[in-house]
């Protein structure tokens, strides 16, 4: 880890969570390498056994900075409140959270167990709210602090993976709403809807290439027709830095916003918004739903995933 003359965040604390590959790992190495202490939390192992959590820890101690692994599931509260209570006990404060952690299932809805259903909500959306349980009361106390959740494009349209859809736009209403509530506090909360080439594993990845040559016939997928330019390398190296970034005081007047990152790219997501809307004095019923008709264009009511000969 090459030290730079400037440190943004030198002296702070931070709590990374799935930060033992892909995107979480970087983002622990660029925060210690910006002087911030990490704790790193994950819970997997390496196919030798070892614990991710400690290894990326000990990649960060090697290089000259400070950091502490965490092994504990934040998907339950218990685990979440002890995560957070490490980076207390070992560098007595937080500054910075960093909500990473999730997994995944591609199924289609049908064929979704609910253990599985209930993985991917925990994994994601559950740990995300646990965390930030434990980490306000310590922003508030202090009046400052920063949030950062991983949210996905997949949240706009993923075919066969709707659970995973539905937690990450769980988060995407989560941040908004934080950002609104803790504001007053100093607080920052933010979300990015990042594009990087990251592992999965193998249960996952053997169902995706299964369900993908249908997802791809029913229609542009959640990262197409978006009209934003996709350049570079999918490096999650390229995500960590705008992540880090948004943990600087140069980003001291983001809050409650939604940024892409990919390779070369990075973006602003709009706030949904109403695009059209009709008065009728006295209200609608069926009739007049009906006769709205095509003319007042606030219905597009065509069925753009119709494929043909599905059913």
């Amino acid at each position: 880890m090459a030290k730079r003359n400037k440190q943004r965040l030198a002296g702070k604390v931070a709590i990374v969570s799935g930060a033992g590959r892909g995107i979480g790992r970087c983002e622990a190495m660029l925060l210690a390498e910006q002087g911030a202490k990490v704790v790193v939390n994950d819970i997997g192992k390496d196919p030798d056994g070892q614990r991710r959590a400690e290894k990326v820890a000990e990649e960060i101690r090697a290089a000259g900075g400070e950091a502490v692994a965490a092994i504990d599931s934040v998907s339950t509260l218990e685990g979440a409140h002890r995560t957070v209570e490490a980076a207390i006990t070992k560098f007595g404060g937080l500054d910075i959270l960093i909500n990473n952690a999730g997994l995944r299932a591609a199924y289609p809805i049908d064929e979704i167990t609910e253990e599985q259903w209930n993985l991917v909500l925990d994994s994601h959306l559950k740990g995300t709210y646990a965390l930030i349980k434990y980490a306000v009361p310590i922003f508030k106390r202090q009046r400052s602090g920063i949030i950062i959740n991983t949210g996905s494009e997949s949240g706009l349209g993923h075919p066969f993976n709707s659970a995973y859809a539905a937690a990450k736009e769980g988060i995407a209403g989560l941040t908004r709403s934080l950002a609104r509530e803790l504001g007053r506090y100093g607080i920052r909360c933010n979300m990015i809807r990042p594009r990087a080439a990251t592992p999965g594993g193998p249960e996952f990845m053997e169902m995706y290439q299964k369900w993908m040559p249908l997802a791809q016939a029913l229609g542009p997928l959640w990262l197409g027709e978006r009209g934003h330019v996709r350049s570079g390398e999918m490096k999650p190296e390229r995500v960590a830095a705008l992540v880090v970034w948004l943990c600087t005081d140069a980003a001291a007047n983001a809050n409650g916003q939604g940024f892409y990152v990919a390779g070369d790219d990075v973006g602003l997501w709009s706030e949904p918004q109403l695009v059209r809307c009709l008065t009728r004095p006295g209200g609608w019923d069926l009739d007049s739903l009906d006769q709205s008709g095509p003319d007042n264009l606030i219905f597009d009511l065509s069925n753009r995933f119709l494929v043909k000969g599905e059913k």
